[in-house]
């Protein structure tokens, strides 16, 4: 039975030389899985989002910055894709996807593990399923420090044996007690 692979924010506005890396393994890993459905999100920093109220940051308010990565084209075709509009977590027409689904797992790759990555795998805890976070196939747009405390944080938050490696090679780091 295939499971079902959530793909965050990996667009065009987080791609940067710590994040590159990522689009390319996601590929790699769909391609060598059995991935049903492939859920995808997108972050677009809207004019009333906290990010600009309080951060004075407006990127990723439109396209190019909010398109997903290139690399993703051929699957987005077959999969889904959700809209977070100032939201790091899973937007609500994606929560209630998700328990329309029924799903009892899922497994969590894309970009930034510290915060979009680390609030929608706790938001799947929350609803009581189970996330599978792929270190591997994860980065953060600030580097490895904040990479490896996202993973810190989702060890604590979502357990040790949630963190797992898609075994890719050249993994920035696996989180304490981590399976692969």
């Amino acid at each position: 039975m295939a499971d079902p692979l959530l793909i965050v924010d990996v667009q065009n506005g987080f791609l940067n030389d710590f994040t590159r890396h990522v689009p390319e393994r996601i590929v790699r890993l769909i391609e060598r899985g059995d991935w049903e459905p492939l859920i995808f999100t997108r972050f677009v920093n809207t004019g009333d989002s906290p990010y600009q109220r309080f951060l004075d940051w407006h990127a990723c308010a439109g396209p190019p910055e909010t398109e997903l990565a290139d690399e993703l084209g051929p699957f987005v075709r077959r999969g889904r894709v959700f809209t977070k509009q100032g939201r790091t977590g899973l937007p609500g027409d994606a929560r209630d996807y998700l328990r329309e689904q029924g799903f009892n797992r899922i497994t969590v790759v894309g970009i930034d593990t510290d915060m979009c990555v680390l609030k929608s795998a706790m938001d799947i805890f929350d609803m009581n399923i189970q996330p599978i976070v792929l270190a591997d196939c994860c980065a953060s747009t600030l580097g490895a420090y904040a990479h490896l405390a996202g993973l810190a944080i989702l060890s604590r938050n979502i357990g040790p044996p949630q963190l797992r490696d898609a075994e890719m090679g050249n993994a920035m780091g696996r989180a304490p007690g981590g399976r692969g």
